[in-house]
């Protein structure tokens, strides 16, 4: 192939297809032919918002990031594939030289390269350059389109795994059950933990959770009129701990929250069931009010997640050719790559044009069929 063929966003609320250049690649890189792309909801954050806190669309940029794909052609330094191999691609290019690479948190890198990031392309393209090293081979008992549920189930490692440090006799309780926090509840079932609790306001959402990987659900009660929200999420709480039998400390306790929402008042009730020394995880609004006084009675410990780091994509492929993290239910839909503006259409909805509930949508890449799974 002589042409790349890109899903560009121009800027908010505007796309197109555009032929770009076919990236270069050096000695040490890999020019991976995209076949599978999943939607993130960071792509559509772009699209809807035009930014992500900090990170500002100013220039026209590839949308997509999570991927795999086939190795199209090497650097002439690159030994661990081949061209034809089946390869996840994990889409985030560090320096390698600062502070953080150097102490193993590349993932933090102050000039890290990340696709669909402003203002860096992203992988909804024929063609994708990425060093040899940020490639994954795919077990023989995985499809591509499970290679591209690997970013998303490298974030669900990073936070169960590598923050949350989840044990076998641990429960957790997870608010949102969209894809990610969906993964979480997968990754923690895989690690063996004893209770894994979704909460969402969805009554569907929580249907699937409760098919999928939860042991219990939890849908929160309505606010009240004038009800600020710290009174709401700590009613909420107290609902919860009736209805599931959760205690503050011991056995029936919350030993790890994760909050996949980012709604303020996930956070809070989350903070609020916690166990005393337990702890929480989360990424939510640019702004938001805490029950501090809580936290510090309780000594909790308080993560930031942030993408994934060292060892996140490896244990999240073990855990999916092994069979312990079946990612397969969560494609609810797939399109091919001439129709991305309908996926991303259905996508924001939640739903597509036949009303179907959608999790997760895939994009095949140029000239491929979307049942080539």
């Amino acid at each position: 192939m002589s042409s790349n063929p890109s899903f560009v966003l121009q800027a908010k609320d505007s796309v197109s297809f555009e032929e770009r250049p076919i990236p270069s690649y050096g000695d040490d890189d890999v020019l991976v032919e995209v076949k599978k792309t999943g939607i993130c909801g960071s792509d559509v954050h772009y699209l809807t918002h035009g930014r992500i806190g900090d990170f500002i669309v100013e220039s026209p940029m590839v949308l997509g990031h999570e991927s795999a794909g086939v190795v199209f052609k090497i650097g002439k330094n690159v030994k661990n594939v081949k061209p034809g191999d089946r390869v996840a691609i994990e889409p985030g290019r560090s320096c390698r030289k600062c502070d953080e690479c150097r102490r193993g948190r590349y993932h933090l890198c102050p000039d890290m390269v990340f696709a669909a990031t402003p203002p860096y392309d992203g992988t909804l393209s024929r063609y994708y350059s990425i060093p040899s090293d940020l490639i994954y081979l795919l077990p023989a008992n995985m499809s591509l389109e499970d290679g591209a549920l690997m970013e998303p189930t490298a974030v669900a490692v990073h936070a169960i795994n590598h923050l949350g440090k989840l044990q076998p006799n641990h429960t957790v309780a997870i608010w949102g059950c969209g894809p990610v926090g969906l993964l979480c509840m997968a990754v923690a079932k895989a690690l063996g933990s004893k209770r894994v609790i979704a909460v969402d306001i969805v009554p569907s959402r929580l249907e699937f959770a409760s098919s999928y990987a939860a042991t219990d659900t939890f849908k929160p009660p309505a606010p009240e009129p004038g009800e600020s929200k710290i009174a709401y999420s700590l009613r909420s709480s107290k609902a919860m701990r009736r209805e599931l039998g959760i205690e503050t400390r011991g056995a029936n306790a919350v030993d790890l929250v994760v909050d996949a929402s980012g709604a303020e008042v996930s956070i809070q009730t989350g903070m609020y069931i916690v166990k005393t020394g337990g702890t929480f995880v989360g990424m939510g609004q640019p702004e938001v009010l805490i029950p501090m006084g809580t936290l510090l009675a309780k000594e909790v410990t308080f993560r930031t997640s942030f993408r994934y780091g060292p060892g996140d994509y490896a244990l999240a492929i073990a855990l999916a050719s092994a069979g312990k993290v079946d990612v397969k239910p969560m494609v609810t839909h797939r399109f091919k790559f001439e129709d991305a503006v309908i996926a991303f259409e259905a996508t924001k909805k939640g739903r597509s044009e036949d009303g179907k509930g959608l999790i997760k949508a895939v994009i095949s890449g140029p000239d491929v069929l979307v049942d080539d799974i």
